[in-house]
């Protein structure tokens, strides 16, 4: 059951991704909850026991360690209350069934401080609450199961009436989705349906970019050898079916998919009736172009040599590791969570210990938590977020760690670096804890970055491939111009108590956009300070905040 939802989780990934109510590229719970998912297999797959109870005590803790984002972490708790309940036993009645779905269910809520209905919780709860009907009148196994499923279809159609975001964006619940595709899988398992292996969501051409970057988030790179690197180069190219000198072949998306199956790995096929977009790992990308060739003619090609890439990062990561060497060990430990070399260069300036790269698109695991904790070697630990979808497993991480431990629940790179002024040395844990926590609400936080999608949120209609501007999590602008929509932004967040402006520039943007967006500023209030950093961060032209 476990490997079937594993697999079906993983085969529909990106389409739950697509499904985030934001328009930004970060939707990631169907990442999250594959990878967590994939984690639990793991480890049950390495207890020996065919006890249910072992079983499941052994998914758990997999899935505690591999939880990715609140998704991640809201199914593991899932399982970790199915795992209690179904503790010592050998086999599983259909009471045992509808119980451990019971507790499953309970213990996810107690694992949200302010539990909302709409989401994965609400499917949790009503295929729970279908598997006891079902078993207090008398069904089996599988009847239990098939009531469990079937709700939890109907509760995560139900989602966007009981929250209003998702029926303004006309979607259901994204990480109701992914629980929806784990318990129909269980479903199938007990019923001896086979799982289909092309039992996914093909996604539409727009969503290709997305994909490639979801695949490149995946890889562990820091810890490859580039001589281990199977495919070296990351190739992609764009195909104009039916147009060209070369053409050869009527375009067939089984006969196109399966020959470049043979030369490479992470492939990614997409088309529509006139253009196929590839992204394909091989070690001969001229045997992708030319494959491409006998379909159409070349309107994009991209080629990227990933073991230059991989040494270029291993000797970063030497550097920075001959660096951490010679550091001091200190009482607590602040660990932050943050991507792009400049910021996280910011951070370790204003007292940050240990980075922890990640963040949009690249929730850490509880585990990487842990690990970051526990190596540290200090006797305390502070974690910084800096993202809300990382508040749970950061605070997964703090009740298992070897060392006390707490979270400080930095929303935005803005808001944790505004906490490290609340940071004292000669402080205990809680009262340093306590006083990071005040500093958050000092600072209001803004981020730039583009729309994957047309939607409308609270009455601002957004067009695909324009700018927004996001004021604590809130979407205040939107134009086609980048430097004109941060300005526009920056004024949503002054007020008259407003004396600093930090920005900090990331892919996509210069040092000429960010003085642009200074000087346009300073027209605002000319006594302001601004301040400019180079960050480095994806997703995020511009993060800027106003203190």
């Amino acid at each position: 059951m476990v490997r079937a939802a594993s697999t079906v989780l993983s085969q529909n990934a990106e389409f739950i991704n697509s499904l985030n109510v934001f328009p930004v590229p970060d939707g990631d719970t169907g990442t999250n909850m594959s990878l967590s998912l994939a984690s639990g297999l793991k480890y049950e797959g390495e207890e020996s026991s065919e006890e249910v109870g072992k079983l499941a005590v052994a998914l758990a803790k997999g899935l505690l360690m591999g939880a990715r984002g609140n998704s991640g972490v809201i199914l593991s708790q899932i399982f970790r209350g199915f795992s209690k309940s179904v503790e010592g036993k050998a086999t599983l009645s259909a009471q045992d069934l509808a119980d451990a779905l019971s507790a499953g269910a309970e213990t996810a809520y107690k694992a949200v401080m302010k539990p909302t209905e709409g989401t994965i919780l609400t499917v949790i709860r009503e295929a729970a609450q279908a598997a006891r009907n079902e078993a207090t009148n008398g069904g089996t196994v599988v009847a239990v199961m098939d009531a469990a499923s079937d709700a939890a279809k109907t509760a995560l159609a139900s989602t966007p009436d009981l929250l209003p975001v998702l029926k303004q964006v006309g979607v259901v619940d994204s990480g109701g989705q992914g629980l929806t595709f784990v318990l129909s899988a269980f479903d199938d398992v007990l019923n001896d349906r086979e799982i289909a292996e092309d039992a996914q969501h093909q996604p539409d051409n727009n969503e290709m970019d997305e994909m490639i970057d979801a695949e490149h988030h995946r890889s562990v790179q820091g810890k490859l050898n580039p001589d281990d690197i199977v495919y070296g180069y990351c190739t992609e190219i764009m195909v104009r079916i039916g147009k060209g000198k070369e053409v050869d072949h009527e375009f067939d998306y089984d006969t196109f998919y399966n020959r470049l199956a043979e030369l490479g790995d992470s492939l990614l096929v997409v088309n529509d009736d006139e253009i196929v977009k590839v992204h394909v790992h091989t070690e001969h990308p001229g045997d992708v172009m030319a494959w491409g060739q006998e379909f159409g003619d070349l309107a994009k090609v991209k080629v990227d040599n990933m073991r230059l890439q991989q040494e270029t990062i291993i000797e970063h990561d030497a550097e920075e590791a001959v660096s951490e060497e010679e550091a001091v060990i200190p009482d607590t430990a602040i660990i932050a969570v943050a991507s792009g070399k400049g910021i996280q260069t910011l951070f370790k300036s204003l007292g940050v210990t240990h980075i922890i790269s990640g963040g949009q698109t690249m929730n850490p695991s509880t585990e990487d938590i842990v690990n970051a904790i526990n190596e540290s070697k200090a006797k305390n630990a502070i974690i910084l977020p800096n993202n809300k979808n990382i508040f749970l497993s950061s605070e997964q991480a703090a009740e298992v760690a070897d060392v006390p431990t707490k979270v400080v629940h930095s929303r935005s790179v803005s808001q944790g670096m505004t906490a490290l002024l609340g940071f004292n040395p000669e402080n205990e844990l809680a009262d340093n804890a306590d006083a990071m926590e005040e500093y958050l609400g000092t600072v209001k936080s803004g981020e730039v970055t583009h729309a994957i999608r047309d939607t409308e949120l609270d009455g601002i209609e957004i067009k695909k491939g324009n700018f927004m501007g996001i004021v604590d999590g809130k979407i205040t602008v939107t134009k086609p111009d980048m430097i004109e929509t941060s300005v526009e932004m920056v004024k949503d967040m002054l007020d008259d108590d407003s004396e600093i402006v930090t920005i900090i520039f990331g892919e996509g943007a210069t040092q000429e956009d960010a003085e642009k967006v200074e000087a346009a500023v300073l027209e605002i209030d000319d006594e302001l300070e601004i301040e400019i950093h180079k960050g480095d961060q994806p997703v995020y032209p511009f993060i800027i905040s106003v203190e």
